[in-house]
């Protein structure tokens, strides 16, 4: 079947959760020029800061400065349609019903990217805010665009997200995360640190500022966050000379970070209803997640640590085990207060714990059975592209721990390279039906019963005015939906 016949075969909207548009540059500057002026539309130089730098230093130069290959030929070009399609919300409105998408929350691409420093910077977002938002207003009820928020600071973030959604009438955002920040100098007596340059906040948890009054704010305006941070260039995806090699998993890396900050650092547990989404890493690494979540609970929460705790050690019966059992000069060792081993078995002297004083990493989450995973983790949400096979393993409840449902989001990408062709997306999705390694009950969950949950759980008004209006209602409840 096609999109349009797939389509048809449902009994409920199709809701994509991370279409792409691409600016066009000399409109997108203009636009920016007229509304904030000229210095903020050059903040904007779209996919050269993605692109440029690396590809101008060619191989010889990437290999010798171990500068990470950042790809090529990242747009839809042999489909000029799709790329006049990317480009233009109206045309994009008109196809709508070809792909068979009912709705779409629509990401910008080079415009994720902003330079300047920190008060140009910011008005040059705000600006592309108010543009995305006049881009797509004739088109609101299928199209709806993301607000890009900075997040170097809470109160950055705060006064940037009121303005999009209180001025503006935005009801989607984009949160940077992953922020780089520069770790101490030499100058500051500590060269260690000084050697790592800077370090990634992931916002969640250890960050130099709190964030807990921007997740408030978050949910007083009916906001659900979400993250899109490239991982590309980081760590071990530094191959100078092939992309496909740095591609592959980097959004998930950084998606994992965040959303293993935002457990770990206890934010789910203090804003119960503060849903938050991940997009483009797919769901496989969220179902890892969460059972490795498990899994170091079951063996390092504070009872379990007893286990492991130097206190219990029975120093005098494992000397003697060793003249009985171990070589000759063994016992000596461990008889003598100034050797490393035997240091490292007395709780006097054991300094293991790094000097923290609370041992409980899972301290913040206030854990108190298994089944508090469950319910903590539910505020996740994982966006997945249509041609992933792995998303039939967020529905698997035979393989997840306490056979939970992973909150997996149909997430089309279209407008960028890994789709070349946007009409057969909903086909590429619909195949894990067709292949029975998801039902059609976890095809709604996917396309339509997550999305909705997602978006209008904070927001009852999210989907108000739009064509799938009516479905969402019937499927939260009238009830529900004016309670929040």
């Amino acid at each position: 079947m096609n999109a349009q016949e797939i389509r048809a075969s449902l009994a409920h909207p199709v809701i994509d959760s991370d279409a792409h548009w691409l600016e066009f540059g000399p409109l997108l500057h203009e636009r920016i020029a007229k509304i904030a002026g000229r210095q903020a539309a050059e903040c904007f130089d779209g996919l050269a800061s993605l692109i440029g730098a690396g590809q101008r230093l060619g191989a010889a130069g990437r290999r010798h400065h171990r500068v990470a290959h950042p790809g090529f030929w990242q747009l839809p070009m042999a489909h000029t349609r799709d790329r006049a399609t990317a480009m233009m919300p109206g045309l994009l409105y008109e196809r709508l019903d070809e792909l068979g998408l009912d709705f779409c929350v629509m990401y910008p691409t080079g415009a994720a990217v902003v330079t300047g420093d920190d008060e140009l910077r910011r008005k040059a977002m705000r600006a592309f805010n108010r543009f995305s938002a006049e881009h797509f207003a004739d088109y609101a009820d299928r199209l709806t665009p993301v607000a890009i928020i900075g997040a170097t600071t809470p109160d950055e973030a705060i006064e940037d997200l009121e303005h999009a959604v209180l001025e503006l009438g935005m009801k989607a955002t984009l949160f940077s995360a992953m922020i780089p920040r520069p770790a101490p100098s030499a100058e500051d007596g500590d060269e260690n640190a000084a050697k790592l340059g800077y370090w990634y906040d992931v916002l969640g948890m250890d960050s130099i500022h709190d964030y807990d009054p921007l997740w408030q704010r978050c949910v007083e305006l009916g906001i659900a966050p979400t993250f899109h941070s490239a991982g590309r260039g980081y760590a071990l995806r530094r191959s100078p000379s092939n992309f496909t090699y740095n591609h592959i998993g980097h959004f998930a890396s950084t998606a994992e970070a965040i959303c293993k900050a935002m457990f770990l650092g206890g934010v789910t547990r203090r804003f119960p209803t503060l849903k938050m989404a991940f997009l483009e890493g797919g769901v496989s690494y969220a179902c890892q997640l969460f059972a490795d979540l498990i899994g170091h609970w079951n063996i390092r929460n504070p009872k379990a640590l007893e286990v492991v705790n130097p206190a219990h050690l029975d120093h005098e019966g494992i000397i003697e085990l060793a003249r009985q059992y171990g070589p000759p000069d063994m016992a000596p060792l461990m008889t003598d207060r100034n050797a490393a081993l035997y240091a490292a078995m007395d709780p006097e002297t054991s300094v293991h714990t790094g000097g923290e004083a609370n041992l409980d990493d899972f301290a913040a989450c206030q854990i108190e059975r298994v089944e508090d995973f469950k319910e903590l983790f539910s505020n996740f949400y994982f966006g997945c592209e249509a041609d992933d096979r792995m998303n039939a393993w967020a529905f698997d409840q035979r393989v997840n721990p306490l056979g939970a449902r992973i909150n997996a989001l149909f997430s089309s990408d279209i407008g960028h390279f890994d789709v070349p062709d946007m009409a057969a997306v909903l086909e590429e999705a619909w195949e894990l039906v067709d292949d029975g390694l998801m039902t059609s009950a976890d095809f709604k969950a996917f396309t339509f019963d997550n999305p909705a949950h997602f978006w209008a759980a904070g927001n009852p008004d999210f989907f108000k005015g739009t064509v799938v209006e009516r479905e969402v209602d019937a499927l939260l409840g009238g009830a529900e939906i004016a309670a929040g």
